[in-house]
């Protein structure tokens, strides 16, 4: 058995030297880069970078309803971009986005509790012991409400695992 063969400082300058293979290189760390993106975990559901598709977390406590958010306030958050309709809003979440962002990172609730992630609307919304709790529609809501304190028991019990999924 032959000793392994060494490169040669002339060798790697060839090879890095050479365009052609440069292309290639630069081609690979495109696409590795583009669906390690495509499959990472993420711990906040976004649609489009936006959390809650651009509602505000604060607007469901403050005005028992949904609200759009408006681009001009907007908070980076947990690689999220959070919205609000009001700069109140807005502070009062960087002062504790922790008490109204969505349980298991906005994902449904009901999903969760069933060990996986979904999507969710943010018309089917709930507000349970001070908490908002996110559904994938309003029918997926009104099952999950049949027994929720079995559900958000269980998808407590979930998520530690369920948020390592891939979305």
């Amino acid at each position: 058995m032959s000793a392994p063969r060494q490169l040669s400082a002339s060798s790697v300058r060839i090879f890095v030297g050479n365009k052609h293979h440069m292309k290639h290189l630069v081609f690979v760390f495109a696409i590795v880069t583009a669906c390690t993106r495509a499959t990472e975990v993420k711990e906040v559901f976004v649609d489009s970078g936006e959390a809650i598709r651009g509602y505000d977390p604060v607007a469901y406590f403050k005005e028992g309803k949904p609200v759009e958010g408006r681009d001009e306030l907007s908070f980076e958050w947990k690689n999220a971009s959070w919205k609000f309709s009001s700069p109140e809003n807005l502070k009062d979440f960087q002062n504790a986005p922790e008490k109204y962002a969505p349980q298991f990172g906005g994902y449904c609730a009901y999903g969760v509790a069933d060990a996986h992630k979904a999507p969710t609307s943010p018309d089917a919304w709930t507000i349970v012991d001070g908490k908002l709790y996110l559904n994938y529609n309003t029918e997926v809501r009104d099952l999950w409400r049949e027994n929720q304190a079995e559900f958000i028991d269980t998808a407590i019990r979930n998520w530690p695992t369920v948020k390592l999924e891939k979305d």
